[in-house]
């Protein structure tokens, strides 16, 4: 098939971004042939490789238009939106309407961000996208149902792919923790653009309360903080976490790489980890690419409650806790690092699923449905 897909794309430091680009690379290695229309935030310019056959510039209306009319006259059979509010131009992200109805060649809408309460736009802007698409896809049982309730999509244009994580090379997780010079110490990890939001304070103040039992725990917090925030507040937030850990005198515990982290060096990151923590604190969080990847690296995971990780650590996959509750999460890590037993067990189970969320598996999926979905279309249009 020739697939395009709009998106951000990379060098733009986006997850949605990232996912693109994953997305791009699993569809060619199962033999389709994909292109992609990039993106670009104001006031910036990317340097984009080969695939990139056009750049939307996200707050000019008419490059939605232009991108749709680009996409008519191109030997397309299918187009991915990766849909997430934020990525587009205009209230809500509304000029990815623009888009879809100018175009005249099936689109898949991909959801990233299903709200279970949206506001007034934002419920119709998935909503008229949803009507307007070919299928939609989605990444829980959660979404989907959501999607259906909610945005009044019909059940049969549903699908639920999980989020593709990358094959990362397993290494000994004691070869790794020398390597970085924490040998021997306990190691908490959370990683990802950084922003009020992502609740770092709430795994800070949890390793504050778990320095007298474990003085050498480390709290590492791998990633950058995210550019368009740091574009509008600078690095506030992480200035606040760094008071924070002076008033909790917890200095020589919390470790921050504050830069974006390549795949190999996150899968070394991931693979040293004893306890991989996602503390988000609100509970309306439809999809984390983090906690996919601590589940793809077979991690013991503890998590504040939201929809995401409820779904994907039940079973006894990890331990989510009832609130977000910096004591009940210290007691959560408590037990992993206090019973070697329960860890093997947690890593064993996520391992499991993780398997089933490698991107070659995942592509393969997408290709399967999306072959048997134009399929579909080519035979009512010759019974038509």
């Amino acid at each position: 098939m020739n697939l395009a897909i709009l998106s951000t794309y990379p060098p733009r430091e986006c997850g949605i971004a990232s996912f693109a680009r994953d997305l791009k690379n699993h569809l060619a290695m199962w033999g389709q042939n994909v292109s992609v229309l990039a993106i670009t935030d104001k006031n910036s310019s990317y340097n984009y490789p080969p695939e990139v056959v056009f750049e939307l510039r996200e707050d000019k209306k008419d490059d939605y238009h232009i991108a749709a009319e680009f996409l008519n006259s191109a030997e397309v059979d299918a187009v991915f939106v990766e849909h997430e509010y934020g990525i587009f131009g205009g209230r809500d992200g509304e000029f990815v309407l623009e888009f879809a109805s100018n175009l005249n060649k099936p689109f898949i809408l991909n959801t990233h961000t299903v709200l279970p309460t949206p506001g007034f736009r934002q419920r119709g802007i998935l909503a008229k996208l949803g009507k307007e698409a070919l299928a939609v896809f989605c990444m829980t049982r959660r979404s989907s149902e959501l999607l259906n309730r909610v945005y009044r999509i019909p059940m049969e244009k549903i699908y639920v792919i999980p989020h593709g994580v990358p094959v990362f090379e397993e290494k000994p997780r004691e070869t790794l923790k020398k390597s970085y010079n924490i040998s021997g110490r306990p190691l908490v990890t959370t990683f990802g653009f950084i922003g009020p939001g992502k609740g770092i304070e709430l795994g800070i103040k949890a390793i504050s309360l778990l320095k007298e039992k474990y003085p050498d725990i480390i709290y590492l917090v791998a990633g950058e903080t995210h550019p368009n925030l740091k574009k509008k507040m600078g690095e506030a937030y992480r200035d606040s976490l760094l008071d924070l850990i002076e008033k909790l005198k917890v200095e020589d515990n919390i470790k921050f790489i504050n830069r974006y982290i390549s795949l190999e060096e996150l899968g070394e990151i991931l693979y040293m980890t004893d306890v991989y923590l996602t503390p988000y604190p609100h509970r309306n969080q439809a999809v984390s690419g983090t906690l996919s990847f601590a589940v793809g690296c077979g991690r013991a995971i503890v998590s504040t409650p939201y929809d995401y990780s409820l779904e994907i650590l039940g079973e006894g996959r990890g331990l989510v806790a009832s609130e977000a509750d910096p004591a009940e999460l210290a007691g959560l890590i408590d037990r992993i690092l206090s019973n070697p037993q329960l860890q093997a067990q947690l890593e064993k189970r996520t391992m499991k699923l993780g398997r089933t969320m490698l991107w070659p598996e995942v592509a393969k999926s997408y290709v399967s449905i999306l072959q048997g979905i134009l399929q579909q279309v080519d035979v009512e249009r010759k019974v038509y």
